[in-house]
Parts: structure tokens; C-alpha cells; sequence
């Protein structure tokens, strides 16, 4: 097992963990109806990961997975890394013609789904045109299990140990398409690791934080910063039960979670301060170690309006997709100066990107 600063693949995401505080919060809904420790995590991922190597997927094969922020998102996710397979996540406000380039563009196998009502139709006309599969992914019973239908009784294979995924490709997003046609962003398993390190090294996440998820985990912004980073350092990641970000709900979840951070774009925290009267806590607010922004520039102005009246200090970050995220932050206070506006080293600047034909900037 390589040291917890050198992990090789996302495979080891929750190693140390397990290790040593098996039981510890990993992953919940902000309503409570879900928890999961970091042994049930990884038993879910663990179980469903056989589930599609019974099912037919290879390694190398390329997954697309049109779910909402949630449970079901986080264990098929892992689960396709797990495997070997490449996880490529869609954004589920896609129409039907953008499904269609994206399906094709990424050479998807298959793609995952929710059951019934919940399903994305558009995404499922698309994949019906290109004649590719669609797999429901569901929660069944107080356990939350994860499984997939198949014409017939499914097994569990024992899963392969991994073998240098280090050059594995983990992860394929595309870019936003402002410039020009949307460009692939293949990551690898080594990509996304560093990232995952150098993100919980900038702000020393440990197992005492706790956060509510609110970037969209189809973006690099909300996979890498809000869910990965955090779950490797130990920390508590919590999910709104709505599946995406809801103003009216934040502070209530926040509160509730006993949170200590959040991430977000600068448009999210712009609607939290226009609802501050309304909404926030003043009577018993989050006790927050500090609030992260990216994705796009934050006016100092908003930023130290934020700081007065959410009483944390707020980070700037830089990141693009190619990078696997995060190229550079503001530190946290104790580790130096910072200024608003600006964006400085910090710790924890590392770029890795796959490919040199990848230029075309994306703020992530």
C-alpha cells in the first residue's frame, strides 16, 4: 500500500480511512435519511463495481453516468474507477441533441440512469438513437444498496487488484464549448490523485470537517474540490436531498450538518448574501473554518461583504478541467497574506494535464 501523500489511484481514495477509522461519517444526505460510514462507502462501491464487471463492463471501457448529486452518483462513480473503466459524467440539463454529441464524442459503452420517473428521458432518446445500453442505478431497503438490472441473476465476481493505474484514464469531462466545439478531457488516475492531494493539503481537511455539496458533481469544481478531496482526508461530505443546490434550504443544511466549509461559484454565494435577512442563521450560525470560491472571478467587494457577514475568511481559487481542477488559492489565514481580488500560490500548485493539445483554458 503506497503512503497516504502518494496514492495511485482512486481505488486507495478511502485507504487510510478504513484503516483507521472505519465507522467515522463518510457520505450522508443533508435530511438524514442516509449516512454512511466510510466501511458501508466502501462496501456499497465494492458491490457495485462487481455488479458491472457481472454485468459486461471492461476495463477501458467508457461509462457515462447522467444522475444528480446523490448517493447513487458517488458509488457508481468510484465504482467505474474501481474497475478500470472511465467514468464520464454528464450534465443532466443536457437536451437531447447535446446528449447525442456528447455520447458519441466520448465513445460511451453504456449509460447509467436512474428507475421510473426519475429517469432522464432526453438522455434516454439519445442513447436510444445511438443504440447504445441504458442502466438504471437504484437504492433498495434500509441498507441503501446499489444494483443493476440484467436479464439474469447477477453474481459478484471477486474484483481484480488494480495494476498500475497510475496512467489509467479515471475521468472524462469535456470543456464549456465558449470558443469553440467542446474539447474531451481525458484524466488519469495519477491526474486526479495529485489533484485530490494538493486540494486537501491547501486546506487541511481533516476528519473534523464537514460540508454541504452544492457544485454539481458533472463539473470538476464540485467532483474534485467538494466530494473527492475532502473524502480522502477523512472529512464528512453531505448531499441536499433535492440532489442539487437550493438557497432557500442552505443555511438549514448547513446548520444542521454542523458544517465547516463550503466551495461554490461566485454566482451561488452572490444569491446567499441577497438572502442573508431571510435566511441566515444569525442566532446560531455554522462555526466555519472558511469559504472557497471558484470557477469564475469574485468581486472584492462581494468577497468582503461575504467575509463580514458569514464571519469566515473567503478563499479564491484558480482551476481549469485540464488540470484535474485546482492550479492555484488563496491560503488559509495562518499560512500568509492573501488579497482579495487576486489569487496567490498557497500550497498544494500542481498541474497535471494529460494531454499538450488540451489549451483551451476552462476555468473549473
Amino acid at each position: 500500500m503506497n503512503e497516504p501523500n502518494q496514492l495511485a489511484g482512486l481505488h486507495e481514495l478511502l485507504a487510510e480511512r478504513l484503516k483507521t477509522q472505519p465507522e467515522a461519517t463518510a457520505l450522508g444526505l443533508t435530511d438524514g435519511s442516509v449516512t454512511w460510514s466510510c466501511r458501508q462507502l466502501q462496501a456499497a462501491v465494492e458491490a457495485f463495481a462487481a455488479n458491472l464487471l457481472d454485468a459486461g463492463i471492461q476495463p477501458g471501457d467508457r461509462v457515462a453516468l447522467v444522475l444528480p448529486n446523490s448517493i447513487e452518483f458517488v458509488a457508481a462513480f468510484l465504482a467505474i474507477t474501481r474497475i478500470r473503466a472511465v467514468a464520464a459524467p454528464l450534465n443532466p440539463d443536457y437536451r437531447t441533441g447535446e446528449f447525442e454529441f456528447f455520447l458519441e464524442d466520448l465513445g460511451a459503452v453504456v449509460l447509467l440512469d436512474l428507475p421510473g420517473e426519475r429517469a432522464n428521458r432526453q438522455a434516454g432518446q439519445a442513447a436510444e438513437t445511438l443504440g447504445k445500453p441504458v442502466w438504471r442505478v437504484r437504492r433498495e431497503g434500509a441498507t441503501v444498496e446499489l444494483a443493476l438490472p440484467a436479464s439474469g441473476p447477477l453474481g459478484y465476481p471477486v474484483l481484480p487488484t488494480p495494476i498500475n493505474p497510475e496512467g489509467d484514464l479515471a475521468l472524462f469531462l469535456h470543456t464549456s464549448g465558449t470558443t469553440s466545439r467542446p474539447k474531451g478531457v481525458p484524466l488519469t488516475h495519477a491526474n486526479l490523485m495529485a489533484s485530490v492531494r494538493n486540494i486537501g493539503q491547501t486546506y487541511e481537511f481533516n476528519g473534523d470537517d464537514r460540508s454541504v455539496l452544492v457544485m454539481p458533481l458533472f463539473h470538476v469544481h464540485g467532483l474534485m474540490a467538494g466530494l473527492l478531496a475532502p473524502l480522502a482526508a477523512g472529512a464528512t461530505v453531505y448531499l441536499p436531498e433535492s440532489g442539487k443546490f437550493s438557497a432557500s434550504h442552505f443555511w438549514r443544511d448547513m446548520t444542521v450538518c454542523r458544517a465547516t466549509w463550503y466551495t461554490a461559484v461566485p454566482t451561488i454565494h452572490q444569491i446567499l448574501l441577497a438572502r442573508y435577512d431571510t435566511d441566515y442563521p444569525r442566532d446560531d450560525p455554522p462555526r466555519l473554518r472558511f469559504i472557497r470560491s471558484c470557477s469564475s472571478p469574485l468581486a472584492p467587494a462581494v468577497l468582503n461583504e461575504m467575509e463580514g457577514k458569514f464571519g469566515a475568511p473567503v478563499l479564491e481559487a484558480y482551476a481549469m478541467t485540464e488540470a484535474a481542477h485546482q492550479i492555484a488559492s488563496n491560503p488559509l489565514p495562518k499560512q500568509g497574506p492573501r488579497k482579495p481580488g487576486s489569487v496567490g500560490q498557497g500550497r498544494g500548485v500542481r498541474i497535471a494535464i494529460l494531454d499538450p493539445d488540451l489549451n483551451e483554458l476552462l476555468p473549473g
